[in-house]
């Protein structure tokens, strides 16, 4: 090709490129959709802006351990409450119930029935028929389906039919066989009634360790992408570990599963039980996402940070030392603020014997309820003595994986005044589960950065 056609044959290409678009040629960036800020179902918005971190000067042994510090934290979203036992109960509900549905589609798969044939063929995989597959589905199906340790990794399970709960109503013998693989065997039950054995309720996520990869950047990505299962039921035994020679057993008993206590905070998680449901909460979300095509994905769900807990327990006010205020733990009416164990070790003083429902007492100026008492909850930080020393001033965080010390934070049913102030801190281990521990979640704030002192909402 000669020097004049090669020229021609550009300028006809680059006619033909601003023909065919509408920004002129002129540099406009590449726009997306239009974004909208959606406020999560029942979290409050925390402006971000800086705090003094830390004890006072007069505590003169909490200050070593909490050291006053200026910081700042960006603005993010934080649950108005502690999560909830019925919260807690839609995790494990949908980690069961997706064990369930992939046993019944993996025996379908093994015997060769698809819905056509009813019985637990109707749980078969939604890719036993590829017919009503799209182009894209049909591609991932055929090239990465299958490619795992059980051959089953990547197929889709049917969460159309509902699974059916009542033995009278099984619809065959795989069916029966199936779910009778869940429950304990008959030798582990009493006065005839066979329980869900929760052993088997195990989580299973991916997360990539964005801090790795970032300090050592000669890593592959492959690396830093990890995989965790856990068993995500709640340790109901804490109520009777957690108290020698104390008659606990109806809480053993009744507190997570029964109606009675749905509305009270979930108690005997451990911090990896706590990531865990932050985890499955993102991916619960963005699945319904997903769903209703064009949606954008949310943000990931977490553990707040140690800074952000104590900026959000404050609720905008300098140097109080509780969240209402302080330094008092009772009204101007002779009502106390927070459930605790006050008038040394009086716990029904407060009118309250253990937990209260999560929607108890006032809330803070930031309309978060019970950051002070009822439960302590887990943050993602890890305990440090020194930590106040080293951390950042802006977003500060400490996590390291290898200490197995997590700070909580807020003070309990069982705890004394000390211990709901704002700026103390304690510690438990990671796989540690206790019945007066609890946690709520937080997720980043995206679009115009909202600071405190801006007119912004």
């Amino acid at each position: 090709m000669d020097m004049k056609k090669f020229i021609l044959l550009i300028t006809v290409m680059t006619v033909l490129a601003s023909c065919g678009s509408k920004d002129r040629g002129e540099l406009v960036g590449v726009k997306g959709k239009k974004w909208h800020p959606e406020k999560p179902y029942g979290m409050q918005l925390i402006p971000g802006g800086s705090f003094i971190m830390g004890k006072a000067d007069d505590d003169l042994a909490g200050v070593h351990d909490a050291p006053a510090k200026t910081v700042t934290v960006r603005a993010f979203y934080m649950d108005e409450t502690e999560i909830t036992n019925s919260e807690y109960r839609q995790f494990v509900h949908w980690v069961r119930d997706s064990i369930v549905r992939m046993k019944l589609a993996v025996l379908a798969d093994e015997v060769g029935l698809v819905p056509e044939d009813g019985g637990i063929g109707e749980y078969a995989f939604k890719d036993a028929d590829t017919a009503n597959m799209s182009v894209y589905e049909k591609y991932m199906f055929e090239n990465y389906t299958g490619l795992g340790p059980t051959g089953y990794e990547g197929r889709k399970i049917n969460h159309d039919v509902d699974l059916i709960f009542d033995t009278a109503e099984y619809p065959d013998e795989y069916y029966t066989e199936v779910m009778d693989t869940m429950y304990l065997p008959l030798e582990e039950s009493y006065n005839g009634q066979r329980t869900w054995d929760v052993k088997k309720f195990k989580f299973q996520y991916n997360y990539m360790d964005i801090q790795e990869a970032a300090r050592n950047r000669s890593v592959k990505r492959k690396d830093v992408i990890l995989k965790e299962e856990i068993e995500i039921y709640p340790d109901t035994t804490v109520w009777i570990r957690d108290f020698a020679y104390s008659y606990n057993e109806p809480m053993h008993n009744d507190y997570f599963w029964h109606d009675a206590y749905s509305d009270y905070p979930v108690v005997g998680v451990t911090w990896q039980q706590a990531k865990a449901f932050c985890e499955w909460r993102t991916i619960n979300k963005n699945s319904y996402q997903k769903s209703k095509r064009g949606s954008a994905m949310v943000n990931r769900f977490r553990l707040p940070s140690e800074a952000e807990w104590e900026y959000a327990a404050r609720g905008g006010l300098q140097a109080a030392t509780y969240p209402w205020g302080g330094p008092y733990t009772k009204s101007d009416r002779g009502c106390f603020m927070a459930n605790f164990k006050p008038v040394r070790g009086d716990y029904a003083a407060d009118q309250a014997l253990y937990t209260v429902e999560a929607k108890s007492y006032e809330p803070n100026d930031y309309n978060l309820y019970n950051m002070a008492g009822n439960v302590s909850e887990w943050v993602n930080a890890s305990y440090d003595a020194s930590s106040y020393a080293y951390i950042s001033t802006i977003n500060p965080s400490v996590n390291d994986e290898d200490n197995k010390r997590k700070i909580v934070r807020g003070g309990s049913w069982k705890d004394v005044a000390y211990f709901l102030q704002v700026s103390s801190r304690d510690y438990e281990y990671a796989d540690s589960a206790r019945s007066y521990i609890g946690f709520r979640t937080v997720q980043d704030y995206m679009g115009t950065q909202v600071t405190k002192n801006s007119n912004n909402k």
